[in-house]
């Protein structure tokens, strides 16, 4: 099977940050305007409460030494000047972070929405190839620590950015001397930070797969608990854990122990510079003869106070940035995989009579199915099937049906829908140059039934798979009806087929919702009809709410047999004209198992149908039976004509042979 993991391949941290910008920003311009009008706002209130600090200590504090009875009322006034610019500013604060909280959440639920739709969107093939856990972490923990990018992260980067280029432009008018060291000490910062957050941002990277890995372990464990004690695999499971839980703590000391450590460092160099500051200020204010003053010095010390602190901040942030980032690219991985390819035109629609006696389209379910295709499409002779398989398309002047004309001007004709199914020369191989089905061609007449029946990894299942285009075939065609399965829509093709699996799959919800999992539109009616013909209604209406008991857990609180029946039901109400039927009553009592054979022939009469055998005892009506090994059909027939041959399903039925 091809290779589709995620995460193999990090994207660039600066072209991460730019999508994630878009994604928050793209369509919320004012609201941007707003917030960046309030950090400049907050930087200015930085710069003004530093200033105010300086002239305050010149204009106020030194003229008032001494004086017996000083004027307060300039003082008070500036004061007021001054809260007045505070109070704008915790404004400004509380306008931002509230605009950012609501920003980052509707983000983060457009993520979570596009991610499910992807998810919704992508081939068999992608679940086949990566852990459920490792999905469930890309909902929970990355889209968590996006979120706190997005909410705090981001606006206090921004804030500290403008911050320091304001307060570093009013300390260059302050005095650029001491601004050149304050030059000196930022390329000292700034290496020492890159640093360290080179080394941070890989093991952050490492961090976010090793959590994956941790939580599909873990998902793995609890789904498969009861095999786990069955086997006494505790020791084993706790052993892996460990190993795994280990290489996720060791990623986690690493990338924390780098990012962690940039504050402290941050925090002494601008203590270091603080210290600097104050005795080249005062040998400067000293040597000025008054020139520059105690005010001036103590308001460039604020300034420069404030400096260090917003880069801290910045650095700082750093963290929450690197695991957000590391987080986002892996959410993008998921949004950015290839949805299941559909490039079918045929469609799946009801028919019904006019007032003219003719067929025609209609919105409502008639019951009368067929497969609107156009002109371009190439019918199979579907009717005429030699024993070889080797059908032909049918030729223009074989088509017998009237073509109608569409608004558009293009041509369309109805084709019933009877569940005519064909392969031909099929060879399909999850990875192409490894093939697991070699030249498989069978035929399947509308009514009849098919079986397969083989050794584990033979191909049965596979066959099943590929009607459904689970996965596309490398050589060969699969016929519906005449018509390559790969012209009609995927959603169409997959309404016309019905599965009940051996594994069955109970949604959270009623027992109700479950059945009607098969058709979304049925009435209460439909269900009660469909649990019936499935023999489900009689145990149905003995639990505590009848249809409507509310399963949870994927029904652990029905048995096996129940489970199953509920999947009759829900096929039986999807009323699709081809059933793919995989045995399920190898694990389930004697009377339960008639119960389920009973309601899966009442499911199968008049239908097509391709059963996959885990007991030959149950296939022996089958109109053809289907011997698989290794890929290959190495047998085909009836029952009786197989037994007489005396061939591989002779020696499996008698015994002599066993299924692996």
């Amino acid at each position: 099977m091809a290779k589709m993991k995620m995460g193999a391949k990090a994207k660039h941290p600066i072209k991460t940050l730019s999508r994630v910008l878009k994604e928050v920003f793209g369509d919320k311009k004012k609201q941007l305007l707003i917030i960046f009008f309030c950090i400049i706002a907050t930087a200015f209130a930085t710069v003004y409460s530093a200033n105010f600090l300086g002239s305050f200590i010149d204009d106020f504090v030194e003229p008032l030494i001494g004086v017996e009875n000083p004027d307060w009322h300039p003082a008070i006034v500036s004061l007021v000047k001054y809260g007045a610019v505070v109070a704008f500013s915790i404004f400004f604060n509380f306008l931002m972070s509230y605009m950012m909280v609501t920003i980052s959440q509707s983000s983060i639920y457009k993520i979570r929405i596009d991610m499910f739709k992807k998810l919704e969107s992508l081939p068999i093939s992608f679940f086949d190839t990566n852990s459920h856990g490792s999905l469930m972490s890309r909902f929970s923990n990355d889209t968590d620590t996006l979120n706190q990018l997005i909410s705090n992260g981001l606006i206090q980067l921004l804030s500290a950015l403008i911050t320091v280029v304001w307060v570093f432009a009013s300390m260059f008018a302050n005095s650029w001397k001491l601004t050149l060291v304050v030059i000196l000490f930022i390329f000292l910062m700034l290496f020492s930070t890159s640093s360290v957050a080179k080394y941070s941002g890989k093991n952050y990277s490492k961090q976010q797969k090793n959590l994956g890995d941790v939580n599909g372990f873990i998902e793995e464990m609890i789904n498969g608990q009861r095999v786990v004690k069955v086997f006494n695999h505790e020791k084993k499971s706790m052993a892996d854990f460990d190993k795994l839980d280990e290489t996720l703590r060791l990623s986690m000391s690493r990338a924390n122990s780098w990012a962690n450590s940039m504050g402290p460092i941050s925090n002494n160099i601008g203590n270091i510079q603080y210290v600097v500051l104050v005795l080249f200020g005062a040998f400067i204010a000293i040597r000025s003869g008054g020139v520059y003053t105690i005010g001036l010095l103590a308001a460039f010390l604020q300034l420069s106070r404030s400096f260090s602190m917003n880069i801290g901040q910045m650095s700082n942030q750093m963290n929450t940035v690197l695991v957000a980032l590391a987080g986002a690219e892996r959410i993008f991985e998921l949004i950015d995989q290839k949805s299941e390819s559909d490039n079918g035109t045929v469609t799946l629609v009801n028919l019904q009579e006019d007032s003219n006696g003719q067929m025609v389209q209609s919105s409502n379910s008639t019951g009368r199915w067929a497969w609107k295709i156009n002109d371009k499409i190439k019918l199979y002779k579907a009717d005429d099937v030699k024993k070889s398989i080797d059908i032909d398309y049918v030729s223009p002047s074989d088509k017998k049906d009237d073509w109608k004309k569409a608004q558009d001007g293009s041509l369309y004709r109805y084709v019933p829908l009877k569940g005519d199914i064909i392969l031909s020369h099929v060879d399909f191989g999850y990875v192409e140059d490894k093939v697991v089905l070699h030249d498989i061609s069978l035929y399947a007449k509308p009514g009849q039934k098919i079986a397969f029946v083989g050794s584990t990894g033979a191909g049965k299942t596979t066959i099943t798979n590929l009607l459904n285009r689970f996965y596309n075939i490398q050589r060969g065609v699969i016929t519906f009806d005449g018509i390559d399965i790969k012209d009609i829509k995927l959603e169409d093709l997959r309404h016309s087929l019905g599965m009940v699996l051996q594994d069955t799959n109970l949604f959270t919800g009623t027992i109700k919702e479950n059945i009607r999992f098969g058709k979304l539109d049925a009435t209460d009616e439909d269900v009660e009809n469909a649990a019936k013909l499935a023999n489900a209604h009689d145990f149905i209406m003995m639990m505590p709410d009848g249809y409507d008991t509310m399963l949870t857990n994927n029904g652990e609180s029905l048995s096996q047999g129940q489970r199953q029946l509920i999947s009759i039901a829900r096929a039986a109400i999807a009323d699709a004209p081809v059933l793919i039927m995989d045995e399920a009553t190898s694990s389930i009592d004697t009377h339960t198992e008639a119960l389920v054979q009973s309601g899966m022939d009442r499911l199968m009469e008049g239908r097509t149908v391709f059963v996959i055998a885990h007991r030959l005892s149950t296939v022996r009506n089958a109109d053809a039976i289907m011997v698989l090994d290794h890929g290959r059909i190495i047998e085909r027939g009836s029952h009786d004509d197989l037994i007489k041959a005396k061939g591989v399903y002779y020696k499996l039925y008698t015994g002599m042979f066993e299924l692996d």
